[in-house]
């Protein structure tokens, strides 16, 4: 049995304009120490799909279907009963460590009330156990440190304190969000051997959720691609980069720039926008960008079939046939770039 199941997940915001319809009926598993990336474009529902396994939207969001962990639908369960769950079992690592956290409180206040809350610990327990996450994610004299406010530390050491916070109890099932975004390529390479190391030792499940397909083919086993609210494209990620059967992935892949590229090698951008998500149009999402688009694209909506092999699913009537497909050189992992 999967550790996480989600099952034709649905998010919609109702605004006074219109209804957005911010994710479309997807689903995926995750298992124990499986490491799982969600790539695609700013908007494609990848943060929003991840927040209604956490229950933490707002209150304008309407969100259906079933998200199964530990034999209990979390969409069903009461608040009382996912906030015993949300920091312990299921935990996540927010986008952005200056504003996730509290600028006025100790990053040793922030980690020790997670731990006091959760693991009933009392004061002298909850931070020396503090003290020694905060040495396992690499911050030298963690003791002390603790006294410090987040405006103390650097960009990657507050991703260092957001990923302590995040495993303080030894979670299940950790969530990423963009993790990595604005650090350089160094602090890259050490916050995802971070992450690396935590899943080999504890057996947690990863889902890493990001933009960089160097981050995803350094770290992710298996990938799925969104596009305006839906998965497009599923498989293991060595096969999923070396054969992109969705035209939208194949497009993600020609618009990265590789520090192994050959001389005088152009950068392909995808044309065109994303679909506006107040509607919910027959046809693929991608259609209208799609050089491979067909009158049935145009007019019905695919869903997502095995394609090569049982793993990999593919979302598209026509997909990339082999002629087009790119060199077999899947996006340099980051820590390869070091």
């Amino acid at each position: 049995m999967a550790l996480l199941s989600i099952d034709d997940l649905e998010v919609e915001f109702e605004t006074r304009r219109a209804t957005i319809h911010a994710v479309n009926r997807i689903s995926f598993s995750l298992d124990s120490g499986e490491t799982l990336g969600i790539v695609g474009e700013s908007g494609c529902g990848k943060s929003v799909s991840s927040l209604a396994v956490l229950g933490i939207l707002p209150a304008n969001a309407r969100v259906a279907g079933r998200v199964e962990f530990a034999g209990d639908d979390l969409l069903a369960l009461p608040d009382s009963k996912m906030r015993a769950v949300r920091g312990r079992d299921i935990s996540m690592i927010f986008q952005d460590p200056m504003t996730s956290l509290n600028p006025v409180l100790t990053v040793g206040r922030q980690i020790t009330e997670t731990l006091r809350k959760h693991l009933r610990m009392d004061a002298a327990q909850a931070d020396e156990e503090a003290a020694r996450l905060l040495e396992r994610v690499g911050i030298a004299d963690a003791r002390n440190r603790l006294r410090d406010y987040p405006h103390q530390f650097s960009g990657g050491m507050r991703q260092r304190v957001m990923i302590a916070m995040a495993i303080s109890c030894r979670p299940k099932v950790l969530i990423a969000d963009e993790p990595t975004t604005a650090l350089d390529v160094t602090l890259q390479a050490q916050i995802l051997e971070v992450l690396r190391a935590l899943v080999a030792e504890e057996r947690m499940g990863l889902i890493l959720i990001t933009h960089d397909l160097g981050v995803v083919a350094g770290l992710c086993e298996r990938t799925i691609v969104m596009y305006a609210g839906r998965i497009v494209e599923s498989g293991p990620t060595r096969e999923l980069f070396a054969r992109p059967r969705h035209p939208y992935t194949l497009g993600l892949l020609k618009s990265v720039p590789r520090v192994d590229a050959r001389a005088k090698e152009r950068l392909v951008p995808i044309p065109g926008t994303p679909r506006d998500l107040r509607s919910l149009e027959a046809g693929c999402a991608f259609a209208p960008r799609c050089p491979y688009a067909t009158e049935r694209s145009r007019a019905e909506t695919p869903q997502l079939r095995p394609i090569d092999d049982l793993e990999h699913r593919v979302a598209c009537w026509n997909p990339v046939p082999d002629g087009d497909l790119p060199p077999s050189r899947p996006p340099a992992p980051v820590e390869e770039e070091r």
